[in-house]
C-alpha cells in the first residue's frame, strides 16, 4: 500500500499526533485526520495509536493511502426549488427543511444536489457527488444557500467563505428566556469523543476556533427568538454554542429535545456576498417557512 513518511522535528515534540498532521498536511481537515488515525491509516512508529497521542522528536509517522471509495453516480432528480436569485454564475436557494444538501452515508437519492443537477449545469469542483455545492446547511435547517454554476464562480465563492467575507444571519428559536439581550459565544468546537454524529465544546488546544454573535429579537411562552451571526463556520456551530449557554434550539434531538417540534428550529435567514464575476455586493433574505415561527409570525 502506498504511504508517506513524516519525521517529527524537535519543534513538534510534545504535540498531539492529529495536530502535527494538520500542521504538515493542511489539505486534510482535523476531523479527517482523526478518522484516518482511528482507521489505522495513520501510524506512529508503525503502530496504531489514538489521535491525541503525544509525539517525540525523531519518531516516524506513516500516512497510508486508504482504499478508494467508489461513490455511486449522482443522477438528476425532480423536485421543488425555491430560487431567490439566479444568473449564469450562481443560484441562491431557499432550502426546504428536511432535505439533505448532498449525498451522505447510506443516502444517495433525494438530495438537493440531485434536484439542482436536473435544473442546470453546475461547477464540478465539489466532486461528482457535490456538484456546485460551495457550503452546506444541515438537513433540518432551512434557508439561504448559494450554489455555483461554474468552476470560476465556485473558486471565488469558496475563497470568500474561507476569508469569512460572506455574511450569514440565522434565526433560532431556543428554550428559555435569555438574561442578556445580546452577546458573543467564543468556544472552540471539536468532534464529540464518544458520539461521532455530534460536535462538542473543546479546549483551545483540541478544538477549532468558533465564534457566534447573537441578539435577542423576541420572547413568547418561555421561548426566545434569536438572531445569530456566526463569524466562523464550524459543523453544527450555532446548535452547539446555544446548548453551551443552556438555551438549546427547540426541536433539536441531538443537542436538546425534539419535543413537539418536527425539526430543529434553525433558519438561514440572510446571506450577503460579493458576486464572483461582477464584484457587486449582493444581499438575500429567505422568509422563514410556516412551520418555523408561528409564535413569532408578527415579527417578520
Amino acid at each position: 500500500m502506498n504511504s508517506t513518511k513524516l519525521i517529527v522535528g524537535s519543534g513538534h515534540a510534545g504535540w498531539r499526533l492529529d495536530r502535527f498532521i494538520a500542521a504538515l498536511v493542511p489539505t486534510l481537515s482535523r476531523t479527517r485526520i482523526q478518522s484516518l488515525i482511528r482507521s489505522q491509516h495513520i501510524l506512529l512508529q508503525g503502530i496504531a495509536v489514538k489521535p491525541g497521542e503525544k509525539i517525540c522528536a525523531g519518531q516516524e509517522v506513516y500516512l497510508l493511502k486508504p482504499p478508494q471509495v467508489v461513490t455511486p453516480e449522482l443522477i438528476p432528480e425532480s423536485g421543488n426549488l425555491h430560487i431567490l436569485y439566479e444568473d449564469k454564475d450562481l443560484l441562491i436557494i431557499n432550502k426546504e427543511a428536511g432535505i439533505a444538501v448532498h449525498p451522505g452515508a447510506g443516502m444517495i437519492r433525494g438530495t438537493l444536489a440531485g434536484i439542482l443537477l436536473a435544473h442546470c449545469n453546475l461547477s464540478k469542483l465539489g466532486g461528482s457527488d457535490r456538484p456546485g455545492i460551495v457550503h452546506r446547511l444541515d438537513k433540518e435547517t432551512s434557508g439561504c444557500l448559494v450554489v455555483a454554476k461554474n468552476d470560476v464562480a465556485h473558486q471565488a465563492l469558496s475563497r470568500q467563505f474561507a476569508l469569512r467575507a460572506v455574511e450569514k444571519v440565522y434565526l433560532a428559536i431556543v428554550q428559555g428566556i435569555l438574561k442578556k439581550s445580546s452577546g458573543v459565544i467564543e468556544a472552540p468546537i471539536r468532534r464529540h469523543p464518544i458520539h461521532r454524529k455530534k460536535m462538542a465544546i473543546a479546549r483551545p488546544s483540541e478544538g477549532r476556533e468558533a465564534v457566534t454573535f447573537y441578539r435577542l429579537l423576541a420572547v413568547d411562552a418561555g421561548m426566545s427568538l434569536l438572531e445569530c451571526r456566526p463569524k466562523t463556520g464550524r459543523t453544527h456551530q450555532i446548535r452547539v454554542h446555544l446548548q453551551h449557554i443552556h438555551h438549546p434550539i427547540l426541536g433539536d434531538p441531538l443537542y436538546g429535545k425534539r419535543g413537539r417540534f418536527q425539526r430543529h428550529l434553525l433558519h438561514a435567514w440572510k446571506l450577503s456576498l460579493t458576486h464572483p464575476t461582477t464584484g457587486s455586493w449582493m444581499e438575500f433574505c429567505a422568509p422563514p417557512p410556516a412551520d418555523f415561527a408561528p409564535n413569532f409570525a408578527g415579527f417578520f
